[in-house]
C-alpha cells in the first residue's frame, strides 16, 4: 500500500515542477516585454524633448512677433481715435487688470482717451436681483430727463440707463456727469457694478471686454442680459466693439453669441484675440470703422479677418 509519505512527496513534487514552471516561464515572457516598455519610454522621452524643443521655438517666434505689433502699433493706430474718448468696461471679473491697462495703452497710443473703467459683477446678471434693479431704475434711481423702454425687462432698462448716462449721442450734448455719478453709486450700491477708475465721464465710444464662457446656472438669461448692455452702448453713442479671448468665441461666450445674432454683429465688431497686440490693434481700429458705421469680426475664429483695414494715409 502506498504510505501518507509518498502522497506527501508527491504533492511536494508537483509544486516544485509548477512554482518552477512559472518561474521560467514569467522570466521568458518577461524580458521581451520589458524591452518593449523600456523602448516606449525611449520614444517618450524623445518625444517630450521634441515637443519642449518645438514650444521654446513657437514661443520664441510669439515673442517676436508681439514685440513687432507693439513696435508697429504706433504707426498703425496714430490719429484713429483723436479727440475721442472710450470708456472701458469688463462684462466679467476674469477680465484681468493686464489686459484693461493694455487697451488702455493701445487707445492712448491711438492719440484717443480713456472716459473711465466699470467692471460689471456676477449679480448684474442674476436673475435673482432683477426685481431690486426693477424697483431702482424705475424708482430713486432715475436721473431726470431719462426715457426708459416700456416693453423690455429688466435688462433692457438697466442697459438702456446705463448707455444714456454714458455715452456722447453723435451731435447731442454729453450727459451730465452728474447723473453718471449718480446712476454708478446707486448701481455699485447694488453689488451689481464697480468703478474701478478714479475718474468717469461720457464717453463717444465703449470697449466691452470679455473672458470665456459664461457657465453656471441660467446661462442663456446672464448673457442675453450681458448682450442688451452691449446693444445699448452701441447705439447710445458712435459704436461699440466687443474684445475678448478665443474662449469666448465660443457658443456659450458674450463674443459667440454676438456673432450667431446677424443683426447684432452687423452693428457691433467683435475681437477674439484681445490677449495679443494684434487683437489690440483690432480693437482700435475697430473703434474707427465703428464710426464710418461699418462693423466686423476680428480675430482667429472662423469667418474673421485678421485685422480691420488700416485707415489710408493723408496726402
Amino acid at each position: 500500500m502506498i504510505d501518507f509519505r509518498y502522497h506527501l512527496v508527491s504533492l511536494i513534487a508537483v509544486f516544485l515542477a509548477v512554482a518552477l514552471g512559472i518561474v521560467i516561464g514569467t522570466t521568458q515572457l518577461n524580458q521581451p516585454i520589458l524591452n518593449d516598455i523600456e523602448n516606449q519610454v525611449t520614444e517618450l522621452e524623445q518625444d517630450k524633448r521634441f515637443l519642449e524643443d518645438r514650444t521654446q521655438d513657437l514661443q520664441a517666434q510669439l515673442d517676436t512677433s508681439e514685440g513687432f505689433q507693439e513696435a508697429v502699433a504706433p504707426a498703425l493706430v496714430g490719429g484713429a481715435l483723436a479727440g475721442r474718448s472710450v470708456l472701458l468696461l469688463a462684462a466679467d471679473e476674469e477680465v484681468s487688470a493686464e489686459t484693461v491697462e493694455q487697451v488702455s495703452a493701445m487707445i492712448e497710443e491711438a492719440d484717443g482717451s480713456v472716459s473711465g473703467v466699470l467692471r460689471l459683477r456676477p449679480e448684474y446678471s442674476d436673475p435673482s436681483t432683477a426685481t431690486s434693479l426693477e424697483n431702482y431704475v424705475n424708482g430713486s434711481g432715475r436721473p431726470a430727463g431719462v426715457t426708459l423702454p416700456e416693453d423690455g425687462d429688466v435688462g433692457v432698462q438697466v442697459a438702456s440707463l446705463l448707455s444714456q448716462v454714458l455715452m456722447i449721442a453723435p451731435g447731442t450734448p454729453a450727459p451730465d456727469t452728474a447723473a453718471i455719478s449718480s446712476v454708478v453709486s446707486g448701481l455699485s450700491s447694488l453689488d451689481v457694478l464697480r468703478q474701478e477708475s478714479s475718474a468717469l465721464a461720457p464717453a463717444d465710444y465703449a470697449v466691452v471686454l470679455t473672458s470665456g464662457e459664461t457657465e453656471g446656472d441660467d446661462v442663456e438669461t446672464r448673457t442675453a442680459t450681458l448682450v442688451e448692455l452691449v446693444r445699448a452702448l452701441d447705439a447710445a453713442g458712435s459704436g461699440a466693439v466687443l474684445a475678448g479671448d478665443g474662449a469666448s468665441a465660443r457658443e456659450t461666450g458674450l463674443v459667440g453669441v454676438v456673432r450667431a445674432d446677424p443683426e447684432l454683429a452687423t452693428a457691433v465688431s467683435t475681437v477674439d484675440n484681445v490677449g495679443t497686440s494684434v487683437g489690440r490693434i483690432s480693437t482700435v481700429l475697430a473703434l474707427g470703422r465703428e464710426a464710418e458705421g461699418t462693423s466686423g469680426k476680428y480675430g482667429t475664429g472662423e469667418d474673421t479677418q485678421p485685422v480691420p483695414p488700416v485707415p489710408a494715409a493723408a496726402p
